[in-house]
């Protein structure tokens, strides 16, 4: 999220501010509490500084709701609200009413209040970033980087200290954390956006050929090279270059790199005319490459002019409370590029959170592609995930979650049950319906043995109702039988 994480916390009830406040520590954001009154409420507003207040959460009476957030809109034109309770307000206008991102149940949903917190903090940062206030140009582009765990939280706040900066970062982790994401997002945010980025996986180019790849080459300069040839620093003049897998570097290329980076001068291959760079670099490994060092198999010298400014992106397995998040956001695009949409269950979700993700975010993704390719429009459980994402059974569909991760014992929060989110775009709600319904009613006959009858009374329909039904989806007709 944006550096403004605050959360302004306002209820009647003197207990529920308090199970907010732990509950928004729990999720790494910070309750600013205030009394139930509007005057209340803005002095705490005035007195944290409005810039630092992300969102305001508010729970009273009828008339004492519309009356905070009457003071809220008037006080600050861009703080977005979230509702607890279902009060009439009947005395607000159109625009304070679009003001309220969410309506919340008590007590709270886990998904649903993270993912409206999120979307207000979306809010917050875009209205702030249109209207030329703070330092909020470009967050939109940090919302692929989804998740409110510490963990990525800290990873937000080095990248906006250091997006700017004229120095060269280092960006470690597994394989499928998103190294490349961030290097794209520290390039965007940085006064060099308007040049160009240009990635480079050192890994994928034979040692003989990255030279010549980084740095160009002249006509005849060795067999082959029949014509010139323009290097990856020439292409990134002025803008980033990434060197992805810089581990994977060969010695003798590790030498040329850091003669770059100390002199910002190199030559092609096959040229005596020396060229000046100005480059930002920025690299990435999953390596350890201290280890490497002291295995002689990568330079200490050009290893402290990379890692000026470190950055470890978390692995998934380390922040398996974001996955919820996840798999909104990559369901989001899916729905976006009209790829197809699903929804998981809460033991579906619970399963996923006990994997060990050796992909990370890379691996997740895969899966969720995989699932709405071959269940389209359905919703996803326990068996229908593929055997080695399964750690729960049948039985564990409608416990509670409360062995992932998350706060089992804080009071208010219930656990997660994936609740079905209309996507940004819209969606066929006729489709959506009817796939949603002829996979229930496949379920039904598949536990049922195939006999319609008693589908029909795991469905709670007509026996007549179901037959039409089956017949209309074309669902196992030659199997189901009356008795």
């Amino acid at each position: 999220m944006p550096q403004n994480n605050n959360v302004l916390v306002s209820s009647e009830d003197e207990g529920r501010r308090r199970d907010l406040e732990t509950i928004l520590e729990f999720i790494g954001e910070e309750g600013i509490i205030a009394g139930p009154s509007a005057t209340e409420l803005l002095t705490q507003l005035d007195a944290d500084g409005r810039a630092s207040i992300a969102a305001a959460i508010v729970n009273g009476s009828d008339t004492q709701v519309e009356s905070q957030i009457k003071a809220l809109c008037a006080a600050d034109e861009g703080l977005p609200v979230l509702l607890l309770g279902d009060p009439e307000l009947k005395g607000l206008n159109e625009e304070q009413v679009n003001r309220i991102i969410a309506r919340l149940d008590w007590p709270l949903n886990y998904t649903k209040f993270v993912d409206s917190l999120y979307r207000a903090q979306v809010f917050r940062s875009q209205y702030a970033r249109g209207h030329g206030r703070g330092q909020q140009r470009g967050i939109q582009l940090f919302r692929s980087l989804v998740g409110t765990s510490r963990s990525v939280f800290h990873v937000r706040q080095l990248m906006e200290q250091v997006a700017d900066k004229e120095v060269s970062v280092l960006i470690t982790g597994e394989s499928g954390t998103g190294k490349e994401v961030v290097a794209r997002n520290l390039h965007y945010h940085s006064s060099r956006r308007e040049k160009p980025f240009v990635p480079v996986n050192c890994g994928a180019i034979p040692g003989e050929l990255l030279e010549s790849e980084l740095f160009g080459h002249e006509k005849g300069a060795f067999t082959g090279a029949i014509t010139a040839r323009v290097g990856r620093f020439e292409l990134a003049e002025g803008g980033t270059l990434f060197l992805d897998e810089i581990g994977d570097m060969p010695l003798s290329m590790q030498v040329k790199i850091l003669r770059v980076l100390q002199e910002k001068t190199y030559e092609r291959v096959g040229s005596n005319r020396t060229q000046t760079a100005d480059v930002r670099i920025i690299a990435a490994t999953h390596k350890h490459l201290e280890d490497m060092i002291a295995a002689g198999e990568f330079r200490e010298d050009l290893y402290y002019r990379l890692n000026v400014f470190p950055i470890e992106m978390p692995a998934l397995r380390e922040r398996v409370e974001d996955l919820p998040l996840l798999i909104n956001e990559l369901t989001a695009r899916m729905e976006k590029e009209k790829r197809g949409s699903i929804r998981l269950n809460s033991a579906a979700i619970m399963s996923l959170c006990r994997h060990d993700w050796p992909g990370n975010v890379r691996e997740l993704a895969n899966l969720i592609e995989r699932l709405a390719i071959m269940h389209p429009y359905g919703v996803i459980g326990v068996q229908e995930l593929p055997k080695k994402f399964r750690y729960v059974d049948d039985l564990d569909e409608n416990r509670p979650i409360d062995d992932i991760g998350m706060p089992s014992g804080i009071p208010g929060l219930v656990g997660l049950d994936s609740p079905a989110l209309l996507p940004v775009n819209g969606i066929d709600l006729k489709d959506y319906l009817g796939n949603l319904e002829k996979q229930l009613i496949q379920q039904a006959l598949d536990e049922a043995g195939g006999v319609v009858a008693r589908a029909a009374e795991k469905l709670r329909i007509r026996r007549t109702t179901l037959v039409e039904k089956v017949r209309k989806y074309g669902l196992r007709e030659d199997e189901a039988s009356e008795e």
